[in-house]
C-alpha cells in the first residue's frame, strides 16, 4: 500500500472511532448517572461562581429561589437537632463542590450513609456531602478540587429514607489538629444564600 493509502487509512480508522464514541448500543448501566453529568456539569462550571454567601451551590442546576433553611430542625423524633442544610433533588443530579479544598475522607456511616469531607486550603473549614448515590469518577481523598468540581450524585443513603433523595450539606469551623469527623459545625444557609438564617 502506498503512503497515501495508509494516511487515508488512518483517517478512516480515526473518522469511525470518533463516530463510535458519540453513538450509544443501549441503556447506561449507572442508569443514565453519567449522561446528566456530562448536560449538567458544562452548563454549571460556567456558573461556579460564588453566590452572595461565599459559597457555590453544591447541586448542579439547583433552582434559584429553591433554598430552604433547615438548621436546627428536629430529627430523630425530636431527639436532635439538624446541624445542615437539605437541597431536594432528584437521585443522581451531580453534587459539586461548593468551595475549593482537598478531599479529606470518604466515609461511609449509619446516618450519613455515602458521605464525602473537603476541608478548605487554609484548613479551617470542612465541607459535608451526606446521603450520596455515589462518588463522582476520580474522586479520591488528597484530591485537590475547585468549587463546581464534580464530587459525587444526589441519593438517599444512611438515614435519608428511601426515595428521600437530597443532599445534606453541612459546613464545620476547624481548629488546629481537628480530624474530619471533628469541628464546630455552623449554619451553611446564609453561605449558600447570602441571607441571614431564619432563627
Amino acid at each position: 500500500m502506498s503512503r497515501l493509502g495508509w494516511i487515508i487509512l488512518a483517517a478512516i480508522v480515526v473518522v469511525a472511532g470518533l463516530f463510535l464514541s458519540l453513538v450509544s448500543f443501549g441503556p447506561a448501566p449507572d442508569g443514565g448517572v453519567r449522561q446528566r453529568v456530562r448536560q449538567a456539569l458544562p452548563f454549571h462550571r460556567e456558573r461556579a461562581v460564588a453566590g452572595p454567601g461565599g459559597l457555590v451551590i453544591p447541586v448542579a442546576g439547583y433552582p434559584e429561589g429553591a433554598l430552604r433553611d433547615s438548621w436546627g430542625d428536629a430529627r430523630g423524633g425530636g431527639t436532635r437537632a439538624h446541624h445542615g442544610t437539605d437541597l431536594m433533588a432528584a437521585g443522581g443530579t451531580p453534587v459539586i463542590a461548593a468551595a475549593a479544598g482537598v478531599v479529606e475522607k470518604l466515609h461511609q456511616s449509619g446516618d450519613g450513609g455515602t458521605t464525602l469531607y473537603v476541608r478548605s486550603p487554609d484548613g479551617r473549614w470542612s465541607y459535608y456531602y451526606a446521603h450520596l448515590a455515589g462518588y463522582a469518577p476520580g474522586i479520591v481523598e488528597g484530591r485537590r478540587v475547585r468549587a463546581g468540581d464534580p464530587l459525587g450524585y444526589v441519593g438517599d443513603t444512611g438515614n435519608a429514607g428511601a426515595g428521600n433523595t437530597h443532599l445534606h450539606f453541612g459546613v464545620s469551623r476547624m481548629a488546629p489538629g481537628d480530624r474530619w469527623w471533628s469541628g464546630e459545625p455552623v449554619d451553611p444557609y446564609p453561605l449558600l444564600a447570602g441571607r441571614p438564617p431564619r432563627r
